[in-house]
């Protein structure tokens, strides 16, 4: 990673957030201009050298775009002519103030995750403006179009405009509920990195990372939220087993299989420390604090018979009350099968196919063919498999399912 690589992906949050707020809250002029300055240091700091003041830099030469935009837009623009008598000596401090910084950032993650935008425009938005990736990287790491989500964040930057949402942090009043919409984004953007939807690759760590780089910006921000170190423990406690979950070829290595030798330790503990943190504020955990207590109970075991399943099962009902969904009542049913047998979680996963909750998802066969192998339903278990197996779109994945198949003859 190049100098201006790293500056830009350590503070492109604060550079836009700063931008935002000297434009008005214009979001799509700040990262227009953001984008400007970043492609003119490409230029020119290999020719001219790294400036002493990097960030600083990108600010200046970001706001004198953003002024010719102004006299392009309107040359009697009030604005304009405001903006242009303070940029007479070329200073950065009025827009680089230490005391406004993280205000700046904190607004630019819940205009980013705002509730007028789809689910997708705001991944895709906050991965570019507070994640500072690129469209290249976003399209990349989704397995999507680059157009696909360029148009993404156009339309979510005009939606933004037209709905004249402010650059500011939400009042007291309604920053719990919308502070739930960045920890949902932030949580999309860490499961497609921990498990792919599709492709050829089980992981994509590197937008795992960024998703668990930018809750920890956030806990840095709200300090006192414990759903932020919530989700921080969840995803240092899941990115931990990394290393083991695949083999060096890419290929999906099973829980059971796993060498935990391998697991990543410190990822462990600051995934506890998170966890502890999250605990102690006494407010009882919330859906992303009871996921990473289920973490905990695997990160700290020795094996999966070592496992405390009991445990497992009580935080996963618990969760099924806080943040009800199928997912989480397959999860249970799998944590079931573990403590109690194959026969009782047989039972539950029947109810979801009953009930038809999880319709075209691999997983509901998937955790079927393999309560019914255990039961020694041999032939019900192969044909629920390499249904799973048709379904599933991620190929390493399907290796798996079909390589189970195989084995029941």
């Amino acid at each position: 990673m190049t100098a201006l690589e790293a500056v830009w992906r350590i503070e492109s949050a604060r550079i836009v957030g700063a931008l935002t707020r000297y434009t008005g809250g214009d979001l799509e002029l700040a990262e227009d201009v953001a984008q400007e300055a970043l492609a003119e240091a490409l230029t020119s700091w290999p020719r001219d050298g790294e400036p002493a003041n990097p960030v600083g830099w990108l600010l200046n030469t970001a706001r004198r775009r953003a002024i010719d935009s102004f006299r392009r837009r309107a040359a009697r623009d009030e604005r304009y002519a405001l903006l242009a008598a303070e940029d007479t000596d070329g200073g950065d401090g009025h827009l680089w103030d230490p005391d406004r910084i993280d205000d700046d950032v904190l607004a630019l993650m819940f205009v980013a995750c705002h509730p007028v935008l789809s689910p997708e425009a705001r991944v895709a938005l906050t991965l570019r403006t507070v994640g500072g990736l690129s469209s290249e990287e976003i399209a990349r790491a989704f397995l999507v179009p680059v157009p696909t989500i360029q148009a993404r964040i156009t339309r979510a930057k005009k939606t933004i405009a037209a709905a004249r949402v402010p650059f500011e942090i939400p009042p007291a009043d309604e920053r719990r509920e919308r502070l739930g919409g960045v920890l949902s984004v932030l949580y999309v953007i860490f499961t497609e990195g921990s498990t792919a939807t599709a492709g050829d690759s089980l992981l994509r760590t590197g937008l795992a990372y960024e998703a668990t780089r930018l809750a920890r910006t956030l806990a840095a921000l709200l300090p006192g939220e414990p759903e932020v170190f919530g989700l921080i423990a969840l995803c240092e406690l899941t990115t931990s087993r990394f290393p083991a979950r695949t083999t060096p070829d890419g290929d999906a290595i099973l829980l059971e299989d796993q060498d935990r030798r391998r697991w990543d330790r410190s990822a462990i503990r600051r995934g506890l420390a998170a966890l502890g943190q999250a605990t102690a504020a006494g407010r009882g955990l919330g859906p992303y604090g009871l996921q990473a207590a289920i973490a905990a109970c695997h990160a700290v075991a020795g094996s999966v018979t070592d496992t405390d399943w009991e445990r497992i099962v009580l935080l996963y009902e618990a969760l099924g009350r806080v943040a009800p969904s199928p997912i989480v009542d397959l999860n249970h049913a799998v944590a079931v099968a573990m403590a109690t047998g194959p026969g009782p979680a047989l039972l539950l996963v029947d109810e979801l196919v009953a009930t038809d909750r999880l319709p075209g998802s691999y997983l509901l066969p998937s955790v079927r063919g393999e309560l019914l192998r255990r039961l020694g339903r041999t032939a019900e278990a192969r044909a629920e498999l390499e249904l799973a197996a048709r379904l599933c779109t991620n190929t390493r994945e399907r290796t798996v399912l079909l390589a189970k198949a195989a084995t029941l003859t």
